[in-house]
């Protein structure tokens, strides 16, 4: 992997800015309102889902919930989802505050999602499971059974993927969820944590906890699999020893087709998969970075600082959200 000119990029007040009132526990999810607006989705272990206005820096709605929330979605500026730790799936009316059940997996929902394309809300849970819900008629959500727990999710017009305990990465049609389109094993060693779509649709990234990221490409074809590659990155030396951190959030540009990923290092890295290097390095956020989140057009970069207990209990910084106003020169590739 080439890392081209290491690039630090610096804080500054005008581009980039903490929101107040942020979740009290670990940020789990943070998703950009579609369309122009700058809104954003927030979940978190604090029981709560958030709406913040990220430009005005004002904190728009706070719903509380029975559970820990660890994923979010949202199908328009107004309707917001989550999954929680006792398994249940929500939506959530954003203008009075008000929730209802979707339905509930029989353990945690980890990953969620809401595709356009199919109208509905896509769940995968702990319990080994992937569902869909129709938020417009709540009822058991139609049901397919995954390898092993669901680690992460990600879903792209009427394609869905998920990565599994076991290095599992499975991929489905939405529209015939019975069977797996691909089964796939991580071409990294070790536990899968993100996985994201590209811009494109065509291929995906996939980030694990031993500070590696690969890139994808779903067609089965010979002359496509040749374009794979995966590199290191998110490790630093600290007291002369190399410590190697997980990744744990991927968030492609949807305008331009790079990406970015946030680690246990507290750092986040900008990349061009086309080139194969890094564009920019932004500076250390106080602790490890749990959640990253591009808004529609690509302008704004939410950022979770949030300790994700790699380290096991011990004192940390309290839990932040900066919102980042990116330019071409840390985004868009040199070409």
């Amino acid at each position: 992997q080439k890392s081209g000119t290491r690039k630090m990029v610096v804080a500054d007040a005008a581009v980039e800015w903490e929101l107040g009132s942020p979740p009290s526990d670990g940020v789990s999810s943070l998703t950009f309102s579609p369309g122009p607006a700058s809104s954003l989705f927030v979940t978190s272990w604090d029981k709560t889902v958030r709406t913040y206005d990220c430009e005005t820096n004002q904190e728009l709605s706070k719903i509380e919930c029975s559970a820990p929330v660890l994923s979010g979605a949202l199908s328009s500026p107004v309707e917001g989802f989550g999954g929680t730790l006792e398994g249940g799936v929500h939506a959530f009316d954003l203008n009075t505050g008000v929730s209802s059940d979707l339905g509930a997996h029989s353990s945690a929902v980890r990953c969620l999602s809401y595709t356009h394309t199919a109208n509905a809300v896509v769940s995968a849970s702990w319990d080994k499971t992937v569902r869909l819900w129709d938020p417009r008629s709540p009822s058991t959500g139609a049901s397919t059974a995954l390898p092993d727990k669901a680690y992460t999710m990600d879903t792209h017009g009427n394609r869905v993927i998920v990565g599994t305990a076991g290095r599992h990465v499975w991929v489905y049609d939405i529209r015939k969820m019975d069977t797996a389109e691909q089964r796939r094993e991580s071409s990294l060693k070790f536990q899968t944590r993100k996985i994201r779509f590209n811009t494109a649709g065509d291929g995906y990234v996939l980030s694990s906890i031993d500070g590696r990221v690969a890139v994808e490409w779903l067609d089965p074809s010979e002359e496509s699999q040749k374009k794979k590659y995966a590199f290191k990155c998110h490790r630093l030396k600290v007291d002369g020893k190399d410590t190697i951190y997980p990744i744990n959030a991927v968030a492609f540009h949807p305008r331009y087709g790079t990406f970015a990923t946030g680690g246990c290092d507290g750092f986040v890295n900008i990349w061009d998969p086309a080139k194969k290097k890094r564009l920019c390095q932004f500076h250390k956020y106080p602790t490890s970075i749990s959640a990253l989140a591009f808004s529609h057009d690509g302008g704004l970069l939410a950022i979770a600082s949030s300790y994700t207990y790699e380290e096991g209990e011990k004192d940390h910084p309290a839990d932040a959200i900066y919102i980042r106003r990116t330019v071409d020169d840390e985004t868009k590739p040199n070409y």
